[in-house]
């Protein structure tokens, strides 16, 4: 499985190289609890009738919304439904978050998703096609297909985008066009974005894990922050 490794255009101190990124990628698997195919419920449990009446949040992504490395109620989704549950807006979160996924195998898990209704989808996917080198037109093709799949299935969703960036060390012009796919297709799709997930978090070591790549518990608080500035507009 391929970890994530993410950097901060503002912050970035050190770069690793595209060996040690593929090499980071064995062992330890154990801590990859929060990455599991089911969608997971991250708020607490209530009564059946309250669960039915909630209006729905689905996170659809890879490692960094699935929490790795961490239980799944310190992931930025679980902090999210805090927030909500503290306001008192009726909204369940659900944490679909699954590591090592792709833009073509989320386009493929969507469906078994989009078997339940909901309201609002985070999408957060594509962070592992740049990192693996994959030709961005085909990126930008599958997040357009996951976006229609759910627009088809249910045309009142409203989206949230999550924008990533891949190191400089990918190639510059890869880099550059890999971190414009996010705001084209927001643009075309009318998505609330948030610019860069990532942001006061890659490159930082002290919010990240050992592994350099994916945030610890203060760093997924400040993941939440990100996507809440985004998000709460729409609640």
């Amino acid at each position: 499985m391929l970890r994530h490794y993410f950097v901060s255009s503002i912050v970035l101190t050190t770069l690793f190289s595209i060996a040690s990124l593929f090499s980071s990628c064995g062992g330890g698997q154990g801590n990859e609890q929060s990455g599991n195919e089911k969608a997971v419920s991250t708020k607490p449990t209530e009564k059946k009738t309250d669960d039915q009446a909630a209006k729905k949040i689905l996170f659809f992504g890879t490692s960094l919304t699935a929490g790795y490395g961490l239980d799944v109620t310190e992931a930025f989704p679980a902090l999210i439904q805090h927030k909500i549950d503290s306001l008192k807006l009726p909204y369940k979160v659900v944490n679909a978050g699954l590591s090592g996924e792709t833009s073509a195998a989320g386009k493929t898990r969507i469906d078994w998703l989009l078997k339940q209704p909901f309201d609002i989808i985070v999408l957060e996917l594509g962070a592992n096609d740049g990192l693996r080198g994959l030709p961005l037109t085909e990126t930008k093709d599958n997040l357009q297909q996951i976006t229609d799949k759910v627009k088809k299935k249910y045309p009142q969703v409203r989206f949230v985008l999550a924008g990533m960036q891949i190191p400089p060390s990918m190639g510059a012009e890869y880099a550059q066009e890999f971190k414009s796919i996010f705001p084209e297709l927001a643009r075309k799709n009318n998505m609330v974005l948030v610019p860069f997930l990532l942001q006061g978090v890659g490159g930082v070591p002290k919010l990240n894990q050992k592994d350099g790549i994916h945030p610890t518990v203060e760093g997924q608080k400040i993941l939440a922050e990100n996507v809440w500035a985004q998000l709460k507009g729409l609640l």
